[in-house]
């Protein structure tokens, strides 16, 4: 009943934003709005509504219209945002006019003889500088759904460790994450991102979850880029909260478990290694680091099924440790305190929400205010995280100023 009571709240704030900014919209105009446009506001806006359900009963009939979908998507959350800002900006100058208007009545009301103020039309400079400041979120919000979310981003960091074995000084970890292969609708665009980790000449390429949306054919039009990728030390992945397909619905178990024995056969013809509560030793030189990877564990309703006592059981202390964990919570709430010392865990997840703000001196999303750890390095009790933006896009087709990730980071001893 909660979950019925919220959505038809929402659905009436929905409505209300839809002809607040419809009659706002009119203010523009002298003479009324024209009738052409009247229908053209009413056909956008209603479009997106017909499309989910005729795209819901064909998919998979009349070919791949996930490019399509994924623009009606990303125009209908870029509109909607737009509308938003619009309408924010006029209700501040609708709430000073009420107060006004609100005031003026009192006095007029106690003054013997007095009479009423009129109320006050909206300014017609009003609504024209809320629209011309609305048309900055819509033009962000409009590259990111067509460029934004294939601009792939190379982020550089030089990790110094004073106890990093010599052997390994300068070592390049190239880390992706977050691939959401079922979200794709280019896949040149990929095909460009695949090129770019390569062209990373990382030592080692590691791959921290989450390859699907939901099920293990999503990537398979994609094993092909991904298996050309190579590095002297190899590929090595784990799985995320997605991969183990818990958000939809399945016939039986046997079909779930098929489903997790296909992905892990695809990160196997990707050429990635797939750990699962596993660590193993990278040597150089005589000299050895560690390498551990576990199963996503996510705080609140994310699988658990990462375990750290299983990961290093029987392994010494003293060793130089890195982890490959999905879900940054992880580190917040175990690794930090685990009994051996993990120098450096990397994680994915938080996608840094596919929008926010990164400019020299700024470093802003809304991802924050869930995760402390949401994007780039962080440091904490002699431990180090860094959490990569994601290398795909889900839900929200586009990415707004948090752009899709490869990371580079270069060991050093000192």
């Amino acid at each position: 009943m909660g979950r019925i009571i919220s959505s038809l709240f929402f659905l009436g704030i929905l409505i209300f934003l839809e002809f607040y900014v419809f009659y706002g919209l009119k203010t523009l105009f002298k003479n009324g709005m024209p009738r052409g446009l009247k229908w053209a506001y009413w056909i956008v806006t209603l479009f997106p509504i017909f499309w989910m359900f005729f795209y819901i009963s064909v998919q998979g009939q009349i070919g791949n219209l996930r490019w399509f979908n994924n623009l009606v998507l990303g125009m209908s959350v870029t509109l909607l945002i737009t509308k938003a800002f619009f309408a924010i900006f006029l209700l501040a100058e609708d709430s000073y006019r009420i107060l006004r208007f609100g005031g003026g009545q009192l006095m007029a009301m106690s003054e013997k003889g007095g009479s009423a103020v009129a109320w006050e039309s909206r300014r017609l400079f009003v609504a024209q500088l809320g629209l011309a400041l609305a048309s900055i979120p819509f033009m962000s919000f409009v590259y990111g759904i067509t460029r934004g979310k294939y601009a792939y981003t190379v982020h550089k960091s030089t990790l110094t460790f004073p106890d990093l074995p010599e052997a390994f000084d300068g070592f390049r970890i190239v880390q992706i994450s977050d691939v959401h292969a079922g979200s794709f609708d280019n896949i040149t665009a990929v095909e460009r991102g695949t090129e770019m980790i390569q062209a990373q000449k990382g030592d080692i390429i590691l791959f921290t979850g989450d390859l699907v949306n939901n099920v293990a054919t999503e990537i398979e039009p994609y094993i092909h880029l991904f298996k050309v990728l190579n590095a002297p030390f190899g590929k090595f992945s784990v799985l995320g909260n997605h991969d183990y397909a818990t958000y939809i619905r399945w016939e039986n178990e046997a079909a779930s478990i098929e489903n997790m024995t296909r992905l892990e056969r695809n990160h196997n013809a990707m050429g990635f290694n797939l750990m699962k509560n596993e660590s193993l030793l990278l040597e150089k030189n005589g000299e050895t680091i560690r390498l551990a990877g576990v199963e996503n564990w996510g705080r609140g309703h994310f699988p658990k099924e990462g375990d750290l006592n299983k990961t290093f059981a029987e392994t010494p202390d003293g060793e130089f440790t890195i982890l490959m964990s999905h879900d940054p919570s992880h580190w917040q709430e175990h690794i930090l305190d685990f009994e051996k010392h993990i120098h450096l865990t990397l994680s994915g997840h938080t996608h840094g929400m596919q929008m926010g703000i990164e400019v020299p001196g700024i470093k802003w999303s809304p991802s924050k205010w869930i995760y402390p750890q949401w994007a780039g390095l962080y440091e904490k009790k002699g431990k180090r995280i860094y959490v990569n933006r994601g290398f795909g896009f889900l839900g929200f087709p586009g990415r707004v100023g948090i752009l899709p990730e490869i990371t580079v980071l270069e060991l050093k001893k000192g």
